[in-house]
């Protein structure tokens, strides 16, 4: 559908968040705590922020839980008895504030988890989720999302894109059918667009790379010795892939106690030593450079050719919360040299 331009003033905002709130949305919001900010169940509207750079976890686990129960099961003399989650039993939510590099990740998300098996369990929460993103009025040294094709205003993910104005007003972009549904349940609180532009709200964030050019270069660069340079620093900690919005690897993993079960998925990552160990206890990846490497490809080769989507949205969560200072960025940067 074509975007359309609303204003919601600020004192309508909080009347649509707590009206969404009301309505049994399980409401996943932004808020500052302990000189964090992080996503928060069911703030108050006082407590979000709107001024954030970003989050140190993503929104991911909003579609794709950390830890996520898949059946249930009983065994005994007779057999074993499996029950199924109940689908259904999953709560319609609504993700408040999410900037748009973290908005995509969903698209990116769905290009795994729809791909060649439709993910029930992601589906289902999708489908139940509504996204009201928030531009960036900000940045910092470690965002390069206009590098992947994104920008801090991108619409991509969002149902409903905020932006604030000058006057502490905001542009609303309402984008998908479910973001006019709640735009049609609620249009006393909102108002003709307004003149202001857009742009000039938004964050500058200089491009730093070409994504494409580094997907070309990685086509030849299997055996560079570039992967054995820059993952030397590499503790294989896993922070990265667990902050990241796209990073999508997970274990499966049965718990037993006495005659009852459960059977769980659980967030992996490639850049473990133990995700591609084998039974016979060859690793295929045995040494780090070997993974990280694989980080890469996947993020900047596999991804693109087989789901057409890229596994990296610009956010530097991944950089940030490197304990050794592996900065992505820049090695994406002389990647493109290479």
């Amino acid at each position: 559908m074509e975007i359309e331009r609303k204003l919601i003033k600020k004192a309508s905002l909080e009347k649509l968040y707590d009206k969404l709130k009301a309505n049994g949305n399980k409401m996943f919001a932004p808020i500052n705590k302990d000189g964090k900010t992080e996503y928060h169940y069911n703030p108050s509207f006082g407590e979000v922020t709107f001024d954030h750079i970003q989050t140190v976890q993503s929104v991911k686990n909003t579609v794709f839980p950390k830890i996520e129960n898949l059946i249930r099961f009983k065994s005994d003399k007779e057999g074993t008895d499996v029950t199924e989650v109940d689908l259904n039993q999953i709560p319609n939510a609504v993700v408040w504030g999410v900037h748009p590099c973290d908005a995509v990740g969903f698209i990116q998300l769905k290009s795994i988890f729809m791909w060649d098996y439709k993910d029930e369990y992601f589906n289902t929460r999708l489908s139940k989720l509504a996204v009201i993103g928030l531009s960036c009025s900000k940045s910092d040294e470690y965002c390069f999302c206009t590098s992947v094709g994104l920008n801090p205003g991108a619409t991509q993910g969002s149902d409903i894109l905020l932006t604030k104005l000058s006057n502490g007003d905001f542009l609303a972009e309402i984008i998908t059918e479910k973001g006019k549904e709640i735009v049609s349940a609620s249009a006393d609180l909102f108002e003709a667009a307004p003149q202001e532009a857009k742009e000039s709200n938004l964050a500058e964030v200089k491009q730093k790379f070409s994504h494409e050019e580094v997907t070309k270069k990685l086509k030849t660069a299997f055996e560079h010795p570039f992967w054995v340079e820059n993952s030397l620093r590499c503790i294989s900690c896993g922070a990265c892939a667990f902050v990241c919005p796209v990073c999508a690897c997970f274990d499966i993993q049965d718990e037993t106690k006495g005659k009852l079960g459960k059977r769980l998925r659980c967030w992996d990552s490639c850049g473990f030593k133990l995700f591609t160990i084998h039974t016979s206890g060859h690793n295929p990846r045995e040494v780090q450079s070997q993974r990280w490497r694989q980080r890469i490809l996947h993020k900047f080769s596999y991804m693109p050719e087989r789901n057409q989507s890229y596994g990296c949205v610009g956010c530097g969560r991944c950089s940030r919360a490197c304990p050794v200072d592996m900065n992505i960025q820049e090695q994406l940067i002389a990647l493109e040299k290479i």
